[in-house]
């Protein structure tokens, strides 16, 4: 039987580690060691063993279990996200929540604690500063912690009091008669709602809450490369939590404006040039868009259409790692719609001529269709 690895190793978080840092660690190596983004073998195992080690750090009263007694004081409940205090029956604990108002004794974990929501900001930038990165000023309503009770709810010099109604247990106990014999459930106190404590004397600048409105600014630094529909993780950034509740974060969601000639796959850039045949067939120097503005490029004689012109390091940063993609100029050797007289005739003497090893003297079809179709 493999030994299990110890939960605060496989966070990487001290035993001392608050609620607020475990939940952040969880976060970062969630999302790097998720089975769709990390493609080393045995990266599902890893993710498991995450989900199951902050299952139980997450909850205090099995993480107090499991620094008293080790996994020998949760195996089994966290794997079903269960109680390890004889709680935790998965989907049976919302039927007893349907039939009898709340779980039977022991089922049912509270937590005091609660974190601020998550909060999401749309942010659109444009191509050139995808690419080279900029730092933007944002503005959201939010809600910070209450200055004039920080954040406890109270008006300041007085103290929470115990709920008379659970006397401070932060439940209350119901015995019910069932096809299974007597039932004791237990719910959250209604006059507490859980919490055990009651405010006598709500603070006067946030009823109570612990938190109140505020407009909040914030200095956004979009890294260089960043592509459309990414979001950037401000960790603590979110509103605050009630009665002093560590606060969520704050995503923010990236647009990117297109660019009216320049098509981004990943980290590479591709620019559809526009060539007449005289251009196709004698070659020329061409000017082409990039994102720091634009570049002349030597189009090969005897070009055809799909033919590729690679301008190295003129594409996107890449996100994490050194260095930049390329620029791919797609060729393509336009068809006139409409021709004149004049072209008409130089095209059937072009097509008269074909290819003679040897051209005659003086100016060529060839230079005559430059002149007229540039």
């Amino acid at each position: 039987m493999a030994v299990k690895r110890d939960y605060y190793e496989i966070l990487g978080v001290p035993r001392e580690a608050d609620d607020a840092e475990i939940k952040r660690a969880f976060r970062r190596l969630a999302q790097k060691h998720h089975p769709d983004v990390d493609n080393v073998a045995g990266a599902e195992e890893r993710f498991k063993e995450l989900n199951e080690a902050y299952r139980v750090l997450s909850d205090r009263q099995r993480r107090t279990a499991y620094d008293m007694f080790g996994h020998a004081g949760v195996d089994g409940a966290a794997a079903a996200g269960a109680d390890p205090f004889g709680g935790g029956f998965g989907p049976f604990g919302d039927i007893f929540d349907a039939f009898f108002g709340g779980a039977p004794a022991g089922m049912r974990r509270r937590s005091r604690i609660v974190p601020g929501a998550d909060l999401r900001y749309d942010l659109t930038i444009d191509f050139a500063e995808a690419v080279f990165g900029v730092t933007r000023e944002i503005s959201f309503p939010t809600r910070i912690t209450c200055p004039r009770c920080d954040g406890a709810g109270g008006e300041p010099g007085t103290e929470p009091e115990t709920c008379p109604e659970c006397n401070g247990s932060g439940e209350k106990r119901r015995v019910a008669q069932t096809i299974l014999g007597q039932m004791v459930n237990i719910v959250a106190c209604n006059r507490c709602r859980g919490e055990g404590r009651i405010i006598a004397t709500p603070c006067t600048g946030c009823g109570g809450d612990g938190r109140i409105a505020e407009e909040r600014t914030l200095q956004v630094n979009i890294p260089a490369g960043i592509d459309d529909g990414q979001r950037i993780a401000m960790e603590g950034q979110g509103e605050a939590g009630p009665r002093g509740g560590p606060p969520g974060d704050l995503y923010v969601a990236v647009s990117v404006r297109s660019h009216p000639e320049l098509v981004r796959r990943g980290t590479e850039l591709y620019h559809e040039l526009a060539v007449t045949y005289p251009q196709a067939a004698l070659g020329a120097t061409l000017t082409v868009p990039t994102v720091e503005g634009s570049e002349e490029v030597e189009l090969p004689a005897s070009s055809q259409s799909g033919d590729e012109i690679r301008l190295r390091g003129k594409g996107v940063p890449r996100l994490r790692g050194a260095g930049r993609g390329d620029l791919h100029v797609v060729v393509n050797v336009v068809v006139p719609s409409k021709l004149s007289k004049r072209e008409r005739e130089l095209l059937r003497e072009l097509d008269e001529v074909g290819q003679p090893a040897v051209l005659p003297k003086g100016p060529s079809v060839f230079d005559r269709l430059r002149d007229l179709f540039s």
